[in-house]
């Protein structure tokens, strides 16, 4: 093992004899290891999950950290009153440095902390309806839980990550600058992105007048969020924990419509196979109200696909933003990659506004 990682985790009350670390999983923001230790019999296991906090992205690591573990021991809590006999696979388990910590220092800098790896556990990377149903129940849960938590225990990890009128703010200021001289390009997409740009803030404007309240949200609801029973395939428990903040409940339903409902990929070049497919919006929302309609508002519950079309039209601002600003945040591995990925998201919400009577009008059983 690595004299470093061994340093590293020496650091937390591990009482087993530490055999290997070594890569797991395809993150794309933290380095993520499996940890294999020596069990009394002498048989090996793999039993902790190190990361790497990229603070680079999430700056206040503090903060991060302090909401995980806020988070994990509420929901911890809750399993235990409902009488949960397998608490330990339902939810989480973060551990404290020997010194009370919740993460470790190296001294390079760089920030570590440690997790119970939850056995016969996987995870999906793509969708289905039966796994989208399942995938709803989990995250309706996960805020239902977390519903009487008061918003304010928490703080913003990004700040400003799912707020559309500062993105909207940033994409004007790439147009002004014009750093890669590009906008002339593009103008027919910002003409159609300013036309929506007043509906697309409704959320803000419903908070301000107190009809749409904030809530913890988990903020990156994909599929592979989500850790499965390896035999049943039932949900265990929502990971990736690093964007639980306070937010609107249209985010969480948002952004999953927006990466499983879609019949394209992200990037997609062929417009003309994205579209909606209206099994996996149904079945998602089915399995998320199952959990979530009992502490959700008629506002929120009516607006639940509007967030579908929100979190697109976000994309697309951002995507198009980091495009005029020279493909600045976001990788690109092919010429003109964000400006593909801004037409493909602009397709999508197309295909969504055309949907909308129908997707609203589903919502009505819950109402």
């Amino acid at each position: 093992m690595d004299q470093k990682i061994k340093t590293i985790l020496d650091q937390f009350p591990i009482p087993e004899k530490l055999v290997d670390a070594k890569p797991i999983g395809n993150g794309m923001i933290n380095d993520t290891l499996a940890v294999t230790v020596s069990t009394p019999s002498g048989t090996t296991e793999t039993k902790y999950i190190l990361q790497r906090i990229n603070n680079n992205v999430f700056e206040d690591v503090d903060t991060l950290q302090s909401n995980i573990f806020k988070v994990t021991e509420h929901i911890r809590k809750k399993l235990q009153a409902e009488g949960d006999k397998d608490v330990d696979r339902h939810v989480l388990t973060f551990f404290r440095t020997k010194d009370g910590a919740p993460y470790y220092r190296y001294e390079d800098g760089t920030y570590w902390r440690l997790s119970l790896f939850i056995k016969g556990s996987k995870t999906h990377e793509t969708v289905s309806p039966e796994l989208s149903r399942e995938a709803g129940k989990a995250f309706g849960a996960f805020q239902s839980r977390l519903a009487d938590l008061p918003g304010d225990a928490l703080g913003e990890t990004i700040p400003r990550f799912h707020d559309m009128a500062f993105r909207l703010e940033e994409l004007r200021e790439a147009v002004r600058e014009d750093k890669a001289g590009r906008v002339k390009e593009v103008q027919d997409l910002l003409d159609e992105i300013e036309k929506r740009a007043d509906a697309m803030l409704i959320q803000e404007k419903l908070h301000a007048e107190g009809k749409l309240p904030k809530r913890i949200n988990h903020l990156d609801t994909k599929v592979n969020n989500i850790l499965f029973d390896a035999d049943s395939d039932k949900v265990l428990c929502v990971i990736d924990l690093d964007t639980v903040m306070p937010g609107y409940v249209l985010s969480d339903i948002g952004d999953f419509i927006r990466t499983a409902v879609n019949t394209g990929a992200e990037d997609e070049e062929d417009l003309s196979k994205i579209g909606v497919d209206m099994d996996i919006f149904h079945a998602y929302t089915e399995g998320y109200m199952s959990g979530a309609k009992d502490f959700l508002t008629p506002t929120e519950i009516k607006l639940l696909p509007y967030g579908g079309r929100l979190l697109t039209y976000m994309q697309t601002v951002r995507f198009l933003t980091d495009y005029l600003n020279g493909d600045i945040y976001y990788k690109t591995n092919k010429p003109k990659h964000n400006l593909i990925r801004t037409k493909a998201q602009f397709e999508f919400l197309r295909r969504l506004e055309e949907k909308q009577e129908e997707m609203d009008g589903f919502m009505q059983k819950w109402l």
